[in-house]
């Protein structure tokens, strides 16, 4: 029977062999302490809640939130389906679509195609789900139907806490309501196997977000690490919770008052871990600048941002991102 994991290792060969040829010696992973991120519910008091959300993406660039509005049930249902779409052979996820969802040609990913060495490789695998495109698919799969529900209840999340942010800097959510709709958005479901080799690769190596917010429901397998003060640390999965963290084009807009934090995945070598990212984004022709006057960056489209951060990727083998934009 087929498997459905990617063949990392036929594939990334010539990594491993320079790897064993040189006798590179990785540094086993620093124990990162397991922590809880801020939790904010979101059913509590509006000011209170609010000074909080500010305070939490100031401090940490993560948080999360519970009475978030998105049903547990329909969160769980989304994670059955991944499991379900994942397990499926490795070739058919290779197909330029899907015979049970309307996914985009391209929208498989897996590996890091870029890297040139192991720990630029990523033990994973996604499927990128452009909401354009679920919103106009007549597609009436579990999976299909599932997947707007979940988009549809996380956008108005975003939403609400896009305005959040804005009015804790004094200023109106217009911006974001007019240039960050739902079909300028997309879903990245996520699939690390388990891992033989850990913690020789990771299950998605360090960076940062490029975008505003991203949302994020994961399962219990644990794995996600941030930096903190320096220091990386094991984020405590919580069932209730969704987990927010702050992009780059939010700590531009923000001039470097929220902040957009490096964070990884710990490959697991027994079990394999899923999650559900939403990434909210504007449309590319949307301009960046920050919302102060003195700004740390020059004005930049996101259309821009995202092609120099493919460059880099390609010519470096990692993303550099704001620093390229810094006046």
């Amino acid at each position: 029977m087929e498997s459905s994991d990617p063949p990392f290792q036929e594939f990334y060969h010539n990594l491993f062999d320079s790897h064993a040829r040189n006798k590179i010696d990785f540094k086993i992973l620093d124990v990162a302490e397991e922590r809880e991120l801020p939790l904010i519910d979101l059913g509590l008091e509006e000011e209170k809640c609010k000074m909080e959300i500010a305070k939490a993406s100031q401090e940490w660039g993560f948080f999360q939130v519970i009475n978030h509005g998105v049903s547990l049930d329909v969160l769980e249902k989304m994670r059955c389906e991944q499991v379900k779409l994942f397990h499926r052979p490795f070739h058919e996820k290779t197909k330029q679509g899907n015979q049970n969802f309307n996914f985009p040609a391209g929208s498989y990913q897996w590996g890091t195609p870029s890297a040139t060495c192991l720990r630029q490789l990523s033990w994973s695998e996604a499927f990128h789900v452009p909401l354009a495109g679920i919103s106009t698919t007549g597609d009436s799969s579990t999976l299909s139907i599932t997947t707007k529900q979940v988009a549809t209840k996380i956008s108005n999340l975003a939403q609400k806490l896009a305005a959040i942010l804005a009015e804790q800097l004094g200023y109106k959510p217009d911006f974001f309501e007019r240039d960050c709709s739902a079909t300028n958005c997309y879903l990245r479901l996520n699939r690390y196997p388990a891992c033989p080799i850990s913690p020789e690769v990771f299950g998605l190596m360090p960076h940062t977000d490029s975008d505003f917010l991203t949302i994020l429901h994961q399962d219990q397998i644990g794995g996600l690490q941030l930096l903190k003060d320096g220091r990386w640390i094991s984020v405590k999965p919580n069932p209730e919770a969704l987990i927010i963290n702050i992009g780059d084009l939010f700590q531009a807009w923000s001039n470097n008052i929220y902040k957009s934090v490096e964070h990884r995945v710990v490959a697991n070598k027994n079990m394999e871990r899923f999650s559900t990212a939403y990434f909210f984004c504007p449309s590319y022709e949307t301009m960046i600048q920050s919302c102060f006057e003195n700004s740390v960056y020059r004005e930049f489209s996101f259309g821009e941002f995202r092609e120099q951060v493919q460059e880099d990727v390609k010519t470096h083998g990692y993303k550099i991102g704001l620093p390229r934009f810094i006046i």
